[in-house]
């Protein structure tokens, strides 16, 4: 029997409304676990694959920390995720959208006894779009206990942009510093204040979904003992989402696209298809 459609349960216009102020919201129950199974299969064949946009974000004596990028067309398994599992429609809702398209695939995944966080930061700074009706998927195929879990500093979607850095040196390598503010020390801030940010963070099971906005500032803590922390996250464009070339290499990058397409365009191309409507 095929899943009820997002904007059909009874608790749609509660998440829609948590995600709108928050900018962030767990969706529980909306994949099956052949969405689960899809997703785990495209990350171990990535892992077993890195593509040239791969990176490892801890230190060589920390367990490991890999990322890579836009893998969606090389893996069979990634590709159908992406396209048939609920993610896009769930997008279509949250961000108010009437059309989805993919922005790019995002695989993360902490080894055992990686003690590197994730660092505080917005993505939407990093990337080379501009707009505001937009969800990233953070979906993970292990159980992720809540202080290994994503976390979202709520209410931060509604700005300022922060300067980005890298993350292991903290290096201006994108916008100028300078140029955009510099991020408050959001964990001396909470040590000192508990009640001075609002940080939303939730254990989850696989099958459970986080959307978050691409201006929301979040992080992640390192994994413990012998679990790993496998996440698949999906970035996805909505209505007012379009190109904004930047004079420097966007994190993920897109080598040529500012040739093909004009500040202000919508992201028409075929590396951003449409995901929803079907």
């Amino acid at each position: 029997m095929p899943l009820q459609r997002f904007v059909d349960r009874p608790d749609a216009a509660d998440v829609i409304e948590q995600y709108r102020r928050d900018g962030a919201v767990v969706v529980r129950d909306a994949f099956t676990a052949e969405h689960v199974e899809w997703a785990r299969d495209a990350i171990d064949a990535n892992l077993a694959s890195l593509s040239p946009l791969a990176l490892r974000a801890s230190g060589d004596d920390d367990g490991a920390f890999i990322e890579d990028f836009c893998n969606w067309r090389r893996f069979a398994s990634m590709e159908r995720f992406v396209r048939e599992a609920p993610g896009a429609e769930i997008a279509a809702a949250l961000s108010g959208s009437t059309r989805i398209r993919l922005y790019h695939d995002h695989v993360l995944v902490k080894e055992p006894r990686t003690r590197q966080t994730t660092p505080w930061h917005q993505d939407q700074p990093y990337y080379n779009v501009d707009g505001t009706q937009n969800a990233s998927m953070w979906f993970p195929v292990d159980p992720v206990p809540v202080e290994s879990s994503l976390r979202v500093v709520a209410g931060t979607h509604r700005g300022p942009w922060y300067l980005p850095r890298t993350f292991l040196d903290e290096q201006a390598k994108w916008f100028p510093a300078g140029s955009l503010a510099e991020a408050p020390d959001f964990d001396a801030d909470l040590a000192a204040d508990p009640s001075s940010w609002r940080v939303l963070a939730w254990e989850l099971e696989p099958g459970d979904a986080v959307f978050f906005d691409m201006a929301s500032v979040h992080g992640a803590g390192g994994v413990t003992g012998s679990g790993r922390r496998r996440v698949l996250s999906v970035r996805f464009l909505g209505d007012d989402m379009v190109h904004a070339p930047r004079p420097w290499t966007t994190s993920p990058p897109f080598p040529g696209l500012a040739d093909e397409l004009p500040a202000g365009a919508e992201m028409d191309h075929p590396l951003f298809p449409i995901l929803w409507p079907r």
